[in-house]
């Protein structure tokens, strides 16, 4: 196991990575105001791991109650929020009950916006059971839901007290799903770390054959420059912003598409291979190093065109995004490989020349 710190002052809290966690109560317990919890899962993990979870549980002595909302991103909404709220108050939780998310970045997302709204904040903790979640959503305290006009644009920055992310749910990811999360693996490796980018290029095979050290490495390593990003900058006022390199792009498609038709580290693939068309065109990156970002999106089996969508439908979902000040949607872009930039200063033509390139 390998223990990774977030250092956020007195809201620090600890990352557990490694094979079999779920079933080592000794990590959960110190990491529970009180013992008293409330497990939300989904229909798709909670038959894989819930029984899991509760045994660890019941091994400590915790009382828990459980609530199990229906898998996708088009049920990140407020009509689940409220599943969870109704739920809550039906087991009478108090500000000190501990919600566990265990799932993937829905829940994750929707659980932390629950623990920082009942009764104005409650514990909870993170359990990712997807590799995207792993590497990216469960750490960082970004919390919140869709709204039918754009993606995440509901939440609140509210840290969790632990994330607990255990290799061996990975063992029934779907294949897609595997390969939407080393979308967000790649981002760390363009945007601030080049030599874990070079290690992606010598091993990703190994990833896609969920060999465990590789997938312990690249989670971990993710995970570290997460957790640094994040201790300098929580509420995203500057370098945290970086790390939505092809979001701008990505959540575009994914509204415009239909939550849930396009996973979101699809989307994020198509629209970072847009960001690197967009950074070549204003001279930043050159035509080899776009190719070489291609070529390790289609060795991960990564879509790197976006769905074909007018130009001007783009630009309005784009419009939506949180990044957008004084009006001017502002894009992560690579300056060179290993190193973004943020920049609104993208001239109309340009941004439409990599629109009409970049889609189907």
């Amino acid at each position: 196991m390998q223990t990774l710190n977030v250092g956020l002052a007195e809201r620090s809290y600890p990352i557990f990575i490694g094979s079999g966690l779920l079933s080592d109560s000794e990590l959960l317990l110190p990491h529970l105001t009180a013992k008293r919890a409330m497990i939300v899962s989904n229909t798709t993990v909670a038959p894989l791991y819930l029984e899991q979870l509760r045994t660890s549980l019941e091994n400590c002595g915790v009382r828990y109650d459980s609530v199990i909302l229906p898998d996708g991103e088009k049920f990140k909404n407020t009509a689940s929020m409220d599943t969870i709220y109704d739920a809550l108050l039906r087991s009478h939780c108090e500000r000190t009950t501990t919600l566990i998310a265990l799932g993937g970045g829905v829940i994750g997302d929707m659980v932390g916006f629950a623990a920082a709204t009942f009764l104005r904040g409650v514990p909870f903790v993170q359990i990712p059971t997807t590799l995207l979640a792993q590497v990216d959503s469960s750490v960082g305290g970004k919390t919140g839901i869709n709204h039918p006009l754009g993606k995440n644009m509901i939440g609140a920055f509210y840290q969790p007290q632990m994330v607990l992310a255990d290799i061996r749910t990975l063992d029934t990811l779907p294949d897609r799903e595997l390969s939407a999360g080393i979308s967000e693996v790649i981002k760390y490796g363009l945007i601030r770390d080049l030599p874990f980018l070079e290690w992606l290029e010598q091993n990703m095979e190994r990833l896609l054959a969920r060999d465990v050290e590789a997938l312990q490495y690249a989670i971990a390593r993710s995970c570290q420059n997460k957790a640094e990003v994040v201790g300098n900058d929580e509420r995203e006022s500057g370098e945290r912003a970086l790390l939505n390199l092809g979001h701008t792009f990505g959540h575009a498609i994914e509204n415009g598409m239909g939550y849930g038709v396009w996973l979101h580290g699809e989307a994020v693939a198509a629209g970072t291979m847009m960001a690197a068309d967009l950074s070549r065109r204003l001279g930043w990156l050159s035509e080899a190093e776009v190719e070489r970002i291609r070529g390790l999106f289609l060795r991960a089996k990564l879509p790197v065109s976006g769905p074909r969508m007018a130009a001007e439908k783009y630009h309005e979902l784009m419009g939506l995004d949180k990044k957008v000040a004084a009006g001017k949607i502002r894009f992560v872009l690579l300056k060179t490989l290993g190193e973004a930039v943020m920049t609104g200063d993208v001239p109309e033509a340009i941004l439409k020349e990599t629109l009409e390139a970049c889609c189907d």
